[in-house]
Parts: structure tokens; C-alpha cells; sequence
């Protein structure tokens, strides 16, 4: 069953009386999700004297939590959640949802360079979005589909992000071995509207308050120069779908 029909079967009563219990043992609770500091990226693009407009595609987890984070980002303009790295005709949640698609749930991160780097992208993906030492999986989401993914647009960003694995890897900075993917983009898909914004227009819903919303926290508490409050809220662009960045 995938999380969002979960969701849809809950009963509210159970959800109200799970999140209860959660509240109580929330101080527990957050002390063993405790997020791994990580450190600035020692390779990475300067700031751009003049604004613009750059894009990051990542993969990591439920693309709800991914959006809610990035959302909260100094410099971002935009964070749209759809899929990559499987064909158009199986960019759809259902399809996806069964793990045999080659899709990923993905964000597109629309951000201004001459306010956040790559590499500060980078930097919250790694710290508070995503644990770049789960397979296939992320948190309570098991499959494929949950893998992270650094989708690089270009060269710049496929040096910057090889070589920030690299750093974080022998600074033992997490104690098992990154499994983050950095893969070349090839097309981005929108996921139907009701994704969109979906943590931020759902805040009481139990998945998000027990695997979402503890990271904009961990966002705002390892990386305040970065935290933006309130959050840029997402807004449907003129592009056709699929988006090729190429």
C-alpha cells in the first residue's frame, strides 16, 4: 500500500491518538533522529554577482519532506515534486509507487545562484533532507523509488557533487558509506497537483508529522545562515511536462 492511500485509510481517531503518544516522547524521539553535522562543501560554485535563475533536480525519500525542506531555503524561488530516471509513460504515483518504474520521487529546485550556491543545496540535502546511507529506502519508505539521487545538470555541478562525497567520506563524517547516487539528468515529470505543497497544506497528517516536519527543524536548528521563514510556496510554471533541462 503506498503511503498516500495509508493515509487516506487511517482513521482520524487513531491518528489523533498516535500523535499524542508521539508529542509525549518527542523529546526521546528526536534525540536518536539527532541529524550528522556536515560540513560546508570545499568545492563549490561562487556566488553569481547578478540574479538569476539556476535548477537542482535530488532524489531522496518521499518528495513531500523533500519539498517542505527546500521550500524552507534561503534563495530558493520554486521546489516542484514529480519524478526522474524512468520513461513518461510511468510517471505516474501509482506506477511509480510499485518500485519497477526506474523513477525516483524527485524534487526540481528552482533557486536564485546569487543567493544560495549548489554546493549550500547540497549541504541541506545532506544534513536535514535526506540520510544518504540508507539503499533503496528512506526512513519508513522502502523501494526504488525512495533512493537518493544527485541528479547533475552539467559538469559543474557533477564535479561539485562527486567531490563533496568524496570530502564527507573521508571525514568518516557519517559511519557507514554514502549510497547516494550522482547521476546525469535526462527529463523531469511533474506529480499530479495534489503532491504539490503537500506537508505544508496537510502539517497534521501523522506521516508528515513524524518524517517531515522533524526536518525543517533539523534545517533550521544545523543550518540557521540557511533558513528561510516563511517558506516559498509552490507555484505551477509554464513549462510542458516532461521538463528537459537539456
Amino acid at each position: 500500500m503506498s503511503r498516500l492511500r495509508f493515509l487516506r485509510a487511517a482513521s482520524p481517531v487513531l491518528a489523533a491518538l498516535l500523535l499524542t503518544f508521539l508529542a509525549a516522547c518527542a523529546p526521546a524521539a528526536s534525540g536518536e533522529a539527532a541529524p550528522v553535522a556536515v560540513p560546508a562543501p570545499k568545492d563549490d560554485a561562487p556566488l553569481a554577482k547578478q540574479p538569476g535563475q539556476a535548477t537542482a533536480v535530488l532524489a531522496g525519500g518521499c518528495f513531500w519532506g523533500l519539498q517542505w525542506v527546500f521550500e524552507h531555503v534561503r534563495g530558493v524561488t520554486n521546489v516542484t515534486s514529480g519524478y526522474s530516471g524512468g520513461a513518461a509513460a510511468t510517471a505516474t504515483y501509482d506506477q511509480v509507487s510499485e518500485g519497477n518504474t526506474g523513477h525516483a520521487e524527485t524534487v526540481r529546485i528552482q533557486y536564485d545562484p546569487s543567493k544560495v550556491t549548489y554546493g549550500d543545496l547540497l549541504r541541506v540535502y545532506f544534513s536535514a533532507a535526506t540520510d544518504p546511507t540508507e539503499l533503496d529506502r528512506q526512513g519508513p519508505d522502502t523501494g526504488s523509488q525512495y533512493r537518493g539521487v544527485i541528479f547533475y545538470t552539467d559538469a559543474a555541478q557533477e564535479r561539485i557533487a562527486r567531490a563533496y562525497i568524496r570530502q564527507l567520506t573521508d571525514a568518516h563524517v557519517f559511519a557507514v558509506p554514502i549510497v547516494t547516487q550522482v547521476v546525469p539528468f535526462k527529463a523531469f515529470y511533474r506529480a499530479e497537483l495534489y503532491h504539490q505543497d503537500y506537508a505544508r497544506l496537510h502539517p497534521d497528517a501523522l506521516y508528515i508529522a513524524i518524517n517531515d516536519a522533524p526536518k525543517v527543524v533539523a534545517l533550521q536548528r544545523e543550518l540557521p545562515d540557511l533558513y528561510r521563514s516563511p517558506p516559498v510556496v509552490w507555484h505551477a510554471d509554464p513549462a510542458v511536462i516532461p521538463v528537459d533541462l537539456h
